[in-house]
């Protein structure tokens, strides 16, 4: 049996078990669940059937998440850390001064690591 079909399973037989002895608190002790817990799993399968009686993450799935930057933004980054050896915070600096794009504190460095490039070259010397 797959986890997903043992959760299912397990969720079927507290809401059986709440419909046959027709006390839900009761069910809820038997179980070990809260009465929200218990209520979220009695809609979600109204709505949605078995399917949505199975366990899944609370956050979006990665698949969906839109970028949130442009391409374009992304390239410049890459442009400036390869082309001036500029730093994260200078490369954020220099895209709101120069090209009016505000990006937040992480996305440099994110994008950076993400592309092999978080470490400047030995031999640069530090800007004033």
């Amino acid at each position: 049996m797959t986890p997903e079909e043992q959760d299912i399973h397990r969720k079927l037989r507290a809401l059986d078990h709440a419909k046959a002895i027709r006390n839900v608190s009761k069910t809820c002790r038997y179980f070990g669940i809260s009465r929200t817990t218990f209520y979220e799993w009695r809609r979600a399968y109204e709505e949605k059937g078995e399917p949505g009686l199975i366990n899944r993450s609370p956050g979006p799935s990665y698949g969906n998440v839109p970028h949130l930057y442009p391409d374009e933004v992304y390239e410049k980054i890459l442009y400036l850390r390869k082309t001036y050896h500029m730093g994260p915070q200078r490369i954020a600096w220099y895209l709101e001064r120069y090209h009016k794009i505000r990006i937040s504190s992480g996305a440099a460095p994110r994008t950076l690591v993400r592309h092999g490039l978080n470490r400047l070259p030995r031999n640069q010397k530090r800007k004033p």
